[in-house]
C-alpha cells in the first residue's frame, strides 16, 4: 500500500505578524496569540501535538515531547487572501497581489457587467459584510430585481440575489460571464462569488450550500495538478477546489461548516484511501469569527477542531503524512475585519516524518508543496525546501 498525505488548513489562523506586516498595516496582529490571551481557550490535543511550542501562548503550554514536528511558515507572495495562501501552499508564488476595491468597482466595470446581464443598474457597489449587505439592500433588490454587487477587503467580485428573484442557475451564469469577460486583465480578481439568499425582509439568510466561487485559473505547474497528472487521487474538502477553479481534483466535497468538513475528512479516511492527497479547508474561524471580530466564537471553533484531533490522528496509518497549517491571519481581537499578514502554524504528524522536531521558520508556504511532492516521489520545480525526513 502507498501512503496518503493530508493537509488541513485552518482558515485565518495566523501566529504573529511577519517582518513585512507593516506594509499591510498589520504589524500588531497575532491571531492565535491574541485569541489565547483574550479567551483563555484550552486546546489540549493541539497542545499535545506541539501548538504551544510554535509561539508563546497564554492558555496553551509548551510540550516537552510533542507528538508532531512544529514550526511556522512565511508567506512570500504579494497579498494576504485565501487564494494567494492556498496557491502558495501548492507551490505558486505571486509577484503582485490580486486587485482590491476599497472604494467599490469603477463605473466602467459596472456598466460592462450591467450590459452583459441585460440590466441597467446594480445595488451597493461597496465593500460590505455579506450578511449586512442583504439586510441593507435585500428589500430594494426584491422590488427592483437589480443584483447586489459588493466586494470586501479580499479580491472578490460578489453578486447576491434572492433565489425567488433571480434563479440560482441564472446567477451562476452571470458570475461565470463576469469571471470570463469582466474581471479580466487589470481587474482579474481572485474570485467571483455567487451569493444566493432567501427569506423575507428582516430575516434574509444566505444559502451557503448554493454559494459558488469562480476562481482565477491557477498556473498548471502547481502541486494539485501535478499530483493529479501523475495518477495520485486528489480530494478537496471545503472551498479548496473553488480556489483552484476546480482544476486537478479527482473529487471535491463542498461543506457548510467545519463540523461537516471534519466529518467528510473522517469519512474519507475511513474509506481505505491509498496513494491519495486530501486538501481540507476549515473556513469557520475566518468567515464566521475572524471577519466579525468575535474572539470567543473563534476560540470555540478552534476547540471544535481540537476535539476532532484524536479521531483524525487515529486514522493516520503508518506511511501517511498529516500537515496542519493556515493560509493567512484574521485577528478577531483587532479593530480590522480584514485578513492579516502573519506567519502561519505548521504541525507535521507523525513527527518522525520530519527532519527535525523544531522546524523553525520556513521561508515560504511552498515548503509544503515541496514536502508533499517528495512524499509522492514527484519530480517538481516548486520553490521552497522539503521538511520531510530522509
Amino acid at each position: 500500500m502507498m501512503g496518503n498525505a493530508y493537509i488541513i488548513v485552518v482558515d485565518g489562523l495566523g501566529v504573529g505578524a511577519q517582518e513585512d506586516a507593516s506594509e499591510y498595516g498589520d504589524e500588531s496582529m497575532n491571531t492565535l496569540g491574541h485569541v489565547s490571551e483574550e479567551t483563555g481557550v484550552k486546546l489540549p490535543n493541539l497542545q499535545k501535538m506541539g501548538l504551544g511550542n510554535i509561539i508563546p501562548l497564554a492558555s496553551i503550554e509548551e510540550n516537552e515531547n510533542p507528538l508532531a514536528a512544529y514550526g511556522k511558515l512565511r508567506e512570500v507572495s504579494a497579498g494576504k487572501d485565501s487564494t494567494t495562501g492556498h496557491w502558495e501552499i501548492a507551490g505558486i508564488q505571486l509577484d503582485k497581489p490580486f486587485p482590491t476595491y476599497p472604494d467599490g468597482f469603477p463605473e466602467n466595470l459596472i456598466q460592462d457587467f450591467c450590459k452583459g446581464i441585460g440590466l441597467d443598474k446594480v445595488l451597493c457597489n461597496k465593500p460590505y459584510s455579506g450578511t449586512d449587505v442583504i439586510n441593507d439592500f435585500g428589500e430594494e433588490h426584491l422590488k427592483t430585481g437589480y443584483p447586489i454587487v459588493y466586494t470586501s477587503a479580499d479580491s472578490v467580485f460578489q453578486v447576491a440575489c434572492h433565489e425567488e428573484v433571480v434563479l440560482v442557475e441564472k446567477l451562476y451564469e452571470w458570475c461565470e460571464f463576469t469571471r470570463n469577460n469582466i474581471c479580466v486583465g487589470q481587474h482579474e480578481v481572485g474570485r467571483v462569488i455567487a451569493r444566493p439568499f432567501t427569506g423575507k425582509a428582516g430575516s434574509f439568510e444566505r444559502i451557503s450550500d448554493k454559494r459558488h466561487d469562480y476562481s482565477s485559473l491557477p498556473p498548471e505547474n502547481n502541486l494539485v495538478q501535478k499530483l493529479y497528472d501523475s495518477g495520485v487521487k486528489t480530494y478537496s474538502i471545503g472551498k479548496v477546489a473553488d480556489l483552484f477553479a476546480g482544476k486537478g481534483f479527482t473529487q471535491y466535497r463542498p461543506t457548510k461548516s467545519n463540523a461537516e468538513g471534519i466529518s467528510q475528512l473522517l469519512s474519507l479516511m475511513s474509506a481505505g484511501l491509498d496513494n491519495s492527497f486530501v486538501f481540507v479547508n476549515l473556513i469557520d474561524t475566518d468567515q464566521l469569527f475572524g471577519h466579525r471580530l468575535d474572539p470567543e466564537g473563534y476560540a470555540d471553533s478552534l476547540a471544535e477542531f481540537d476535539r476532532a484531533i484524536p479521531a483524525i490522528v487515529s486514522k493516520i496509518r503508518e506511511g501517511d503524512l498529516l500537515i496542519i497549517t493556515g493560509d493567512h491571519g484574521n485577528d478577531p481581537c483587532s479593530e480590522s475585519t480584514d485578513h492579516s499578514r502573519e506567519f502561519v502554524p505548521l504541525l507535521v504528524f507523525p513527527k518522525n516524518s520530519a527532519k527535525a522536531e523544531d522546524l523553525g521558520t520556513g521561508k515560504t508556504f511552498s515548503n509544503i508543496a515541496k514536502t508533499v511532492a517528495e512524499f509522492f516521489k514527484l519530480k517538481d520545480d516548486f520553490p521552497g525546501s522539503s521538511f520531510l525526513g530522509k
